[in-house]
């Protein structure tokens, strides 16, 4: 079996660290993006498994660079999970509408992650 990829976007390098820290018991290939035009990049280059999305991050935000990876028939059909500190409705809905396939807030619980991660890659 090859290993998956997955690209980890967020503009706070500790969520990177924290995000590898967990997902490395996973034996996963991790990828990272600071920014969404970044993480656009990196999914149309690498086209991984599936995205971990922060919302709120410089240049292009989550729910735009969702939108955008979701109408791109190269990155269209990778997963997004949506990572974010803002977990009220409206933003769970607004992020749901841009076409993410999941929600998690931070701070993050490592079981949650894993569980979520290992579902949408079918594990």
């Amino acid at each position: 079996m090859s290993q998956k990829t997955i690209l980890l976007v967020d503009d706070s390098k500790t969520l990177l660290l924290m995000e590898q820290m967990i997902l490395r018991q996973g034996r996963y290939r991790l990828i990272t993006a600071s920014d969404g035009d970044e993480a656009f990049e990196r999914a149309r280059q690498d086209q991984p498994q599936l995205i971990l999305l922060d919302l709120m991050m410089p240049k292009l935000d989550g729910i735009a660079t969702c939108r955008k990876l979701k109408s791109d028939e190269r990155t269209r059909s990778i997963p997004v999970i949506v990572v974010t500190t803002r977990g009220e409705s409206e933003k769970r809905d607004e992020a749901f509408k841009s076409g993410c396939d999941d929600f998690l807030t931070k701070p993050i619980a490592a079981i949650e992650l894993l569980e979520k991660v290992r579902h949408h890659l079918g594990e």
